[in-house]
């Protein structure tokens, strides 16, 4: 079953005006068999005229679609603009037609020069804002109309990619005289539909378009979108076109071609383009016959790669329900939607888990264009790519991870790179946590994934260097001279170690001395050491020169430590709380410095902190939980500091507060659960003290202890709730007078009874009779016993 082409009727005089869907498969067949029948003498384009010269890279052997042409104001690269085109759009078709056969090719759209200069800074640069599927904002002020939407609506369809199938992807005929009858009658009904900026484009059209006719006659061929066709039909004079282009804005820009992605292809806002599919579409233009087996045999694939059981007889069976379906809707042939519900009907039985990966994988794809060498670029990008082919990181749409080992010189050398890129605002990687669960400093994972505006990045950070290294070197000198906190220096700092910039280093390092000597803020002072601990450790595995680090950050620790004790006396909750997280950030940079002196001085700071009574609850309690969990204070004294915390004499809301500090563990953790699960008399005071607090205290403390217990994971809420259902033990004596001992020591003999077959599986005892069952009973007596 073959997919029909539409059949041009013959042009009257005058150019032949080819009104189009960007990216239509349906177009880009009747393009190319419209251009065979009339073999024009020239084929115009929509698009921005500074790209004609980058036309003959469309025929190199490097270029691939999907790719974009992409201009750039020079002095501001970020203000950009994207024209991208895949396999299936109908101007590449065009292009490419005209390339095999000498013909010239022409942009004719208004220039970008003028396009971006118009357009604000705070507007989003599609890379067609003004497609025929109508795509843009629309608000209550300004509302655009969508051209397809309309005429889908006016058909009696709720669904205009549906329609578009069933009218030009399905059928027969002369596509291009039926729509743009349709969009005649629609713009004498709406007039521009509220595309303002069309006036001006379509006025330079026609100025192109009569300049094409005085060198070349009638064998013009136009390919532009269909929405276009009515104005350029329309009869005006050269005076009142260029009119509407008198005063027009201009910029300085640059051009060239960029890779794209069927994923950028499906996104409507941004620099998408606005289809739903493009994987499909572009299945659509490429299969020579039987697009709906050969769709459904892609789909069968993916799935085995994926492990599912499908079979021929599945598809063969998906295939008939398709068209089943296509025929019971009155549709010419099976469209997406049939193959869809086809495929969750037979290959997926019923489940929309499957169908999510074939529309990721296959429905909308992860092809990533190419573009030839030839192409300009911006010295940085030329740079970019040397490394990225060196290295063998080759940019790929689909995420990726990656997992480098640092002691080996190609991933230190991958490392640096990303680092460099992230640091000048070039995304590409971003830092992933191992799926190998390691936490060597030796080792990296990243999550990689090419986006096309990463080009407009690329652009950007040019201004900052001819390399990449360069380039990162002058970004972080810069960045650290502008920097306002300490924490931001020290960041950069980190930063600069990691991506392997010694010329910067030696800059950033005389600022963080000078700011970390002026600021006396002591949450400034806490928030910036982690970060050069960080630096210390990556500095040493990548065979840094740290000397210099290694002084500012113990001068930094010696500063936080005596500060710290003031700094933590007379807080309100939420600073109280923020200075908790300092507390916790310094524990873990102390933690990993191999000073030893530095650390004993950290815990005699944090016994201080542990026993003083004006410092906020939270701290107190955080700082007591840190030394019992460092081995520098003992159960019993843990167990003093409580009973004091919690002793009738303190406010219920500062006991539930240091509570909190205590066992609530890291942000997320659990471990004051587990905390409170194996020391039954931490537990049995906090529940001492909670029962005895009086009924508008409770409720003043809920909020918070809910809090606290809230952070635990779902098992160690259980095991505390059946401990605390039990009630507490009166058995043996504890060392705070008053406190229970331990909570549930009786044994619940049916829960014990359910283990029991379980060890007798893990320890090889089967059943049997004779000799063998006995041993089994001696066994059993035996397990019983252990668990009691």
């Amino acid at each position: 079953m073959t997919t029909p082409t539409p059949t041009p009727t013959p042009r009257a005089t005058g150019p032949a005006l080819l009104g189009v869907r960007h990216h239509g498969p349906g177009s880009a067949r009747a393009v190319r068999t419209a251009l065979d029948a009339a073999e024009p003498r020239i084929v115009l384009i929509e698009g921005p005229p500074e790209a004609d010269g980058l036309v003959p890279l469309a025929a190199e052997a490097g270029m691939r679609p999907p790719v974009a042409l992409l201009a750039h104001v020079v002095d501001e690269p970020g203000k950009s603009a994207f024209w991208p085109f895949a396999e299936f759009s109908p101007e590449w078709v065009a292009i490419r037609w005209a390339l095999a056969r000498d013909v010239p090719v022409r942009f004719i759209d208004l220039p970008a020069a003028h396009s971006l200069a118009l357009r604000g800074d705070d507007e989003p640069g599609p890379e067609d804002p003004e497609s025929p599927e109508g795509e843009g904002s629309e608000d209550e002020d300004s509302v655009r109309v969508d051209p397809l939407r309309v005429l889908a609506e006016t058909a009696g369809y709720d669904d205009a990619e549906r329609w578009w199938e069933d009218v030009v992807e399905h059928r027969d005929g002369d596509a291009f005289a039926a729509l743009g009858e349709a969009m005649g009658a629609l713009r004498e009904t709406c007039g521009d539909g509220g595309h303002d900026r069309d006036l001006p484009r379509e006025a330079y059209m026609r100025i192109q378009v009569r300049a094409a006719q005085r060198e070349f006659g009638d064998d013009v061929a136009v390919v532009c979108g269909a929405w276009h066709v009515p104005a350029l039909r329309q009869r005006t004079t050269v005076a009142a076109d260029r009119a509407l282009l008198k005063g027009l804005p201009k910029a300085k820009v640059d051009m060239t071609w960029v890779p794209w992605t069927h994923r950028r292809l499906a996104r409507v806002s941004g620099y998408g383009a606005g289809i739903d599919s493009p994987g499909w579409y572009g299945h659509l233009f490429s299969a020579p016959d039987r697009p709906v087996e050969r769709w459904l045999t892609k789909v069968a694939g993916l799935l085995r790669e994926e492990d599912r059981i499908v079979s021929s007889a599945h598809v063969i069976e998906a295939v008939r329900l398709a068209e089943t379906l296509a025929v019971m809707r009155g549709r010419p042939l099976a469209g997406l939607t049939e193959t869809t519900d086809a495929v969750r009907a037979v290959l997926c039985e019923g489940s929309d888990v499957p169908l999510a990966l074939i529309h990721d994988k296959l429905v909308v794809g992860d092809v990533l264009g190419e573009v030839p060498e030839a192409a300009p670029a911006v010295p940085l990008q030329r740079d970019l790519t040397r490394q990225q082919r060196s290295l063998r990181l080759k940019p790929a749409a689909a995420e990726k991870e990656l997992d480098l080992d640092l002691r080996g010189d190609t991933d230190a050398a991958r490392s640096r790179l990303l680092h460099r890129l992230r640091l000048l605002g070039v995304a590409w990687g971003e830092p992933a946590r191992s799926a190998r669960g390691s936490t060597g400093t030796f080792r990296e994972s990243w999550r990689l994934r090419w986006e096309p505006e990463l080009s407009v990045r690329v652009a950007e950070a040019g201004v900052w260097g001819t390399t990449v290294l360069a380039a990162a070197t002058a970004k972080a000198e810069t960045d650290a001279i502008a920097a306002r906190a300490l924490a931001d220096v020290t960041a950069l700092a980190e930063a600069c170690l990691l991506a392997g910039l010694a010329d910067a280093l030696p800059t950033v390092m005389r600022i963080l001395a000078d700011r970390a000597a002026l600021d006396a803020d002591v949450g400034h002072l806490a928030g910036a050491l982690p970060a050069l601990v960080r630096a210390l450790r990556y500095g040493d595995v990548r065979g840094t020169d740290t000397g210099a680090l290694a002084e500012v950050a113990a001068g930094l620790a010696e500063r936080v430590f005596v500060g710290l004790p003031p700094a933590c006396a007379g807080l309100d909750a939420e600073a109280a709380e923020e200075l908790r997280g300092h507390v916790d950030a310094v524990h873990s940079a102390v933690a990993l410095l191999e000073d030893a002196g530095v650390r004993e001085r950290w815990r005699t700071v944090l016994r201080v902190l542990a026993e003083r009574g004006g410092v906020a609850g939270v701290i107190r309690g955080r700082c007591a939980r840190i030394l019992l969990d460092e081995g520098a204070l003992d159960e019993d004294d843990a167990a003093r500091l409580m009973s004091l915390a919690l002793s009738p004499g303190t406010e219920p809301a500062e006991a539930a507060a240091w509570i909190e500090g205590f066992v609530g563990g890291t942000a997320g953790g659990s471990g004051g659960g587990l905390l409170l699960v194996h020391d039954e008399r931490l537990l049995g005071l906090v529940d001492a003290w909670l029962t005895g607090v009086s009924g508008d205290a409770f409720t003043d403390v809920l909020p918070l202890l809910r809090r606290t217990f809230s952070a635990y994971e779902p098992g160690v809420r259980r095991t505390l709730g059946e401990l605390v259902r039990r009630g507490p033990s009166e058995s043996g004596r504890s060392p705070i007078a008053g406190a229970p001992r331990g909570f549930g020591e009786e044994l619940d003999a049916e829960r014990a009874d359910a283990v029991l077959p379980v060890l007798r599986l893990l320890l090889g005892a089967g059943a049997g009779g004779g000799d063998g069952e006995s041993r089994d009973d001696e066994s059993d007596n035996g397990l019983e016993g252990a668990v009691a």
